[in-house]
């Protein structure tokens, strides 16, 4: 690598590692040596990203190199100490999958980033240095597979794209796909529709500062909360702004059964978005130099389906008409072009040219990342210079489960099982092995039972019209 890197163990934790993994160099009956964690610090810090690396007993040849999910760079969230996870779970305590994993013969190994916040150039760099490391000290893999939940889905599929040479295959998982731009933009909808319905006050790009983003978050959620328990217009406008992005009807705590759930439901998911149109909205125009996001050719009286029409309308009659009238006559936003060429070149930018197997799987009801990103990469993938297949798994949750716990699976932001996450590397390793794309059968058995995963599910298109909006 062209810059020096810097490699700082942590001794006591990889003693800690050594009784939980219990490997050590040439380890007695392994069908692949390597060398373990007396010889080699398998938890440490390169070029200021920790990292972690778990060895089985036995193991089968291949490394899985794990991309974790947003974590905040300001607001709630920011300033916890960055932990590796080499698995989902990991870092919290929950070692399910993990050693489950570790128990088939797999390697684990997965590294936090150098920064916080929409990491993806320093995701893609910290699972390139771990490779590296890996490969140098460990052992070389035969095989890596590659997976990643949430953001951490789409730095599994820029690694993928880019390193076609070592990654055998991915699982981007529950991953904003369509890239970073697509996806600030549908945030920016968000946010403009609610400044002009409910909150004229509402700061809309190039804040001053994390703090100044934070209060505009919690004055426009406020707004938001008041809307939801108001009057029948003041509904109506949380279904038309959840409409114009097709947002989910269901979430992991509302099951859409009713009216009643499903306003709720779209009230959560409008204040998520908002968070992504605030407070992670001023990380990025601290880290590509402005607001990458613009509206200024956006029809928003397109956007609405005749379902969603029919359930705005329903509130108070007529209200789709005039609230189009209203963001009409709105004044529009328009992106800083450098900023936008920046963060296109390396904030996460998919171009599906896939070059190894690659299977996504995604909530149907994804009240962060919406489904229909997977719909703008398949679109992608089927005009892009591919060379191997794409195979998409959806699930859906059960028809009712309200109140809390809630779903199970299927709804919610990477709402999956256990079983489905250790099924995903079961998927890779058995295409790989067989060289046999995965049918929708071998998928449902492989993610286990009850998994949600429903083999005919074809989630709707993008929600701001064609995908090469940019």
């Amino acid at each position: 690598m062209a810059r020096r890197r810097t490699l700082g163990v942590l001794a006591a934790a990889a003693s800690a590692f050594l009784v939980l993994a219990g490997c050590s160099s040439g380890s007695t009956g392994s069908s692949v040596p390597f060398a373990g964690c007396d010889a080699v610090a398998c938890v440490g810090v390169i070029d200021g990203a920790p990292y972690e690396i778990a060895m089985p007993a036995n193991w089968n040849g291949t490394l899985l190199i794990y991309s974790h999910g947003y974590r905040p760079a300001f607001g709630g969230g920011a300033g916890r100490a960055r932990k590796a996870e080499p698995v989902p779970g990991w870092s919290s305590g929950d070692r399910t999958v993990g050693n489950e994993l570790l128990d088939q013969g797999f390697a684990l190994a997965g590294s936090a980033y150098k920064t916080d916040g929409w990491a993806v150039s320093d995701g893609v760099t910290a699972d390139e240095d771990l490779y590296a490391f890996f490969s140098s000290k460990v052992a070389k893999p035969k095989r890596v597979f590659v997976w990643g939940d949430s953001l951490g889905g789409l730095i599994t599929q820029t690694v993928a794209e880019k390193h076609p040479e070592w990654v055998t295959a991915a699982a981007p998982l529950c991953g904003p796909l369509a890239g970073v731009i697509p996806n600030f933009d549908l945030a920016l909808d968000i946010s403009y529709a609610v400044k002009l319905l409910l909150d004229p006050q509402l700061q809309l790009v190039n804040f001053s500062s994390s703090s100044d983003a934070v209060s505009q978050l919690r004055q426009a959620a406020g707004k938001v909360a008041q809307a939801s328990t108001g009057n029948a217009t003041s509904k109506a406008k949380l279904g038309y702004i959840a409409g114009l992005v097709n947002g989910p009807t269901k979430t992991k705590a509302q099951d859409g059964s009713n009216q009643a759930s499903t306003l709720a439901a779209y009230t959560e998911g409008i204040e998520t978005a908002l968070g992504f149109a605030t407070v992670a909205r001023y990380d990025i125009e601290q880290r590509y130099g402005g607001n990458i996001s613009g509206n200024t050719g956006a029809d928003y009286s397109t956007r609405l389906t005749d379902t969603e029409k029919s359930f705005v309308n329903s509130y108070s009659l007529g209200a789709v008409a005039k609230f189009d009238s209203v963001l009409a006559k709105g004044a529009r936003v328009a992106a800083n072009p450098a900023a936008r060429a920046r963060a296109m070149a390396s904030g996460g930018d998919p171009k599906a040219n896939i070059r190894v197997p690659t299977f996504t799987m995604h909530t149907a009801f994804d009240d962060l990342v919406e489904v229909q990103n997977e719909s703008f990469f398949k679109a992608r993938y089927d005009v892009s210079d591919h060379t191997a297949t794409l195979v998409q798994a959806f699930t859906l949750p059960p028809s009712t489960y309200s109140p809390q716990p809630g779903a199970p699976y299927g709804a919610g932001h990477c709402n999956f099982t256990n079983d489905s996450r250790v099924g995903t590397i079961k998927v890779l390793n058995d295409w790989v092995n067989s060289g046999t794309v995965p049918s929708s059968d071998a998928i449902n058995v492989d993610l286990g039972q009850p998994s949600g995963y429903d083999g005919a599910y074809v989630p709707p298109p993008w929600p701001a019209g064609p995908t090469s909006r940019r």
